[in-house]
C-alpha cells in the first residue's frame, strides 16, 4: 500500500486543540484502575444500557431485509431497528460494520438507538462479512486483504446507497424523519462513513467524490486513515458535516498488510474539516471492544462501560445536531471524565477567548 500521510496540528490549530484538551480537564491522565473501571457501573448511562437489554421486546422493532441490487448483482441484507408502536423516530442512522462482522453484529448501537427515539439501519457488506472466516486458516490473510481491497471499499459505498434508496422508498419511511439521517460505522465502517460525507479517493489521477448529500452527520468509531497520494487534510477536505470521533488510547488495527495505530485516529480527527467535531478518548480498550469482542487486556467491565459510554455519547451528539441542544453531550463528559483520555469539542472554540 501507498505510505500514510500523517496530517499533525501545528500553530494556531495545535494551540486550540491543546487549549480545549485542558477545558475538558482529561489531558495527561493516569490510567484508570480496575476499581475506576467499577464505579462507573453506577452511572445512570450504564444502568440505563442495561435496562435497555432487558425491555427490547417493548420498546424495540426490528425488521430484516434481504434486498438484492441487480445492477450490480449484489445482495444487500440489512437490520432496521427502530421504536416500538409505529412511533415516529426522530432521525435515521445508517450503519456500516467493520471487517469480518455483520448487521447483528452491532445490535447494542441499534437496540439503545432506538430506545432514544431513533431508527436504525444496519447494512452488511458480502465481500467484506462475516464470511471471510469460513475456510481454512492457511488462505483467511488472503481473503482478509482481498476484502480491505479498494473494490470492496467502493462497493460498500454503494451498499449504503442502495439500502438508503431501498428504505426511503418503502413502507417504513413514513416513520422517521428523513431530513435528519446520520451515517455511522465502526472501523472499516468508519472508513465508508468518511466515503458517504465526503472523503475523496483517487480515480485515474484525480481525486473523486462519493458523498452522499443525504447524510447531515457522521459517528465515526475507531476510523482508519485513508492510503493514497494526496495528504490527509486534502483527502477530508470536503466533509464539512458535524462528525464524532470515538477511539481508546490503545485501538490498535492490525489486518494482513496493514497496521494502523492509535495516533492514526488523532490525526485523522485533526485533519477534518467538519465545522463541528467531537473526540471521545477512553483510557483503555482494544479496537475490537466496540464490536462484542475482547482483546486480551479488555476486561468485561471496561468494555460493558465503553459500550454504555458509547451508545449514550452518540446518541448525546445527535441530539445535539438534531435540536441544538448540547447538555445532554456535557452532562456525558462530566459522568466519564474518570475513564477518558480526552474529549475535545470544537464548538468550545468560542470560549477560548
Amino acid at each position: 500500500m501507498p505510505s500514510l500521510f500523517k496530517i499533525k496540528a501545528s500553530g494556531a490549530t495545535a494551540l486550540i486543540v491543546s487549549l480545549l484538551m485542558a477545558l475538558s480537564g482529561c489531558a495527561q491522565k493516569p490510567k484508570p484502575d480496575n476499581v475506576v473501571w467499577q464505579q462507573q457501573l453506577s452511572l445512570p448511562s450504564v444502568k440505563y444500557s442495561a435496562e435497555v437489554t432487558r425491555r427490547l421486546s417493548l420498546t424495540i422493532e426490528q425488521i430484516s431485509f434481504d434486498w438484492l441490487d441487480q445492477n450490480r448483482d449484489r445482495v444487500v441484507p440489512a437490520l432496521l431497528f427502530k421504536p416500538a408502536r409505529q412511533q415516529k423516530a426522530k432521525a435515521l442512522i445508517v450503519f456500516s460494520h467493520g471487517l469480518g462482522g455483520s448487521k447483528e453484529r452491532y445490535a447494542y448501537l441499534g437496540q439503545y438507538w432506538a430506545s432514544q427515539g431513533y431508527a436504525s439501519l444496519h447494512v452488511q457488506h458480502d465481500g467484506s462479512d462475516r464470511k471471510v472466516w469460513r475456510g481454512s486458516r492457511l488462505t483467511l490473510p488472503f481473503r482478509l486483504m482481498d476484502a480491505a481491497d479498494t473494490p470492496e471499499a467502493l462497493a460498500r459505498v454503494q451498499d449504503v446507497k442502495f439500502a438508503l434508496d431501498q428504505i426511503l422508498a418503502s413502507e417504513h419511511a413514513a416513520y422517521f424523519d428523513k431530513q435528519n439521517i446520520v451515517m455511522a460505522g465502526h472501523s472499516y465502517g468508519a472508513n465508508t462513513s468518511m466515503l458517504l460525507s465526503g472523503a475523496q479517493v483517487e480515480q485515474n489521477g484525480a481525486l473523486v467524490s462519493l458523498k452522499d448529500e443525504r447524510i447531515k452527520a457522521a459517528i465515526l468509531i475507531s476510523a482508519p486513515p485513508f492510503y493514497n497520494d494526496q495528504p490527509l487534510n486534502k483527502v477530508l477536505a470536503e466533509v464539512n458535516i458535524p462528525t464524532l470521533h470515538i477511539t481508546t488510547t490503545e485501538d490498535e488495527i492490525r489486518v494482513p498488510g496493514y497496521y494502523s495505530s492509535p495516533e492514526d485516529r488523532f490525526d485523522l480527527y485533526n485533519a477534518m474539516a467538519s465545522r463541528y467535531k467531537v473526540l471521545a478518548v477512553f483510557s483503555s480498550g482494544s479496537h475490537n471492544i466496540f464490536s462484542g469482542w475482547r482483546g486480551g487486556n479488555d476486561t468485561k467491565t471496561q468494555q460493558q462501560v465503553i459500550k454504555a459510554a458509547t451508545q449514550a455519547l452518540s446518541s448525546a451528539f445527535i441530539e445535539q445536531i438534531t435540536t441544538d441542544n448540547g447538555q445532554a453531550m456535557s452532562l456525558w463528559a462530566q459522568q466519564h471524565q474518570a475513564v477518558l483520555s480526552q474529549f475535545i469539542r470544537s464548538d468550545l472554540v468560542a470560549r477560548v477567548d
